[in-house]
């Protein structure tokens, strides 16, 4: 009997862990969605140019060496960081207080990500090969003037329908306003 009682208890606590690990905090659909965001800032604008005209350093050696990253790598980790954080969004399940956030989110996404695999790429590619002023002038400026107006709704969609629900699930957010 008592085999049996601690093999139910055993069951019922295994559940309760399986049912918890698949709902998600408020906080972690808030996370996904909305502040992982700010890898984008400086889309189709200054921001993401300063990146590429000016890598950072990263570690190459024993010896505390030091070289620039390349702007291609830039790109690369960009688009890494954002195929993992769709596919992320893409296993939340949507509810009604997360849907609006969850649709803005993945339409912010999805428009940005084929920029970054083709035009940013192209752009990042033009930087690493000391491209002519002109060239990356002209497809820097192409990317801003097809892109930043879209981007800019797609973004300020998301944070409008991101503060109604921090709001309401009592999220602390500092929106810098």
């Amino acid at each position: 009997m008592n085999k049996f009682f601690s093999a139910g208890l055993c069951v019922i606590f295994l559940s309760i862990i399986y049912i918890s690990c698949g709902n998600n905090s408020p906080e972690n659909y808030f996370n996904i969605a909305v502040l992982n965001t700010n890898r984008l800032s400086g889309f189709a604008g200054n921001g993401m140019l300063r990146q590429l005209e000016s890598p950072s350093e990263i570690m190459t050696g024993e010896n505390n060496e030091t070289a620039a990253m390349k702007s291609v790598d830039i790109v690369n980790s960009q688009i890494e960081f954002l195929e993992t954080n769709l596919s992320k969004l893409k296993e939340l399940k949507p509810t009604d207080d997360t849907k609006e956030m969850l649709d803005a989110s993945l339409a912010l996404h999805e428009y940005v990500l084929p920029v970054f695999k083709n035009e940013y790429t192209q752009l990042a590619g033009l930087y690493d090969s000391r491209a002519s002023e002109d060239k990356i002038s002209a497809l820097s400026g192409s990317i801003k003037d097809k892109y930043l107006k879209g981007y800019e709704d797609k973004y300020n969609k998301l944070i409008a329908a991101g503060k109604l629900y921090a709001e309401k699930n009592n999220i602390k957010v500092n929106w810098g306003n």
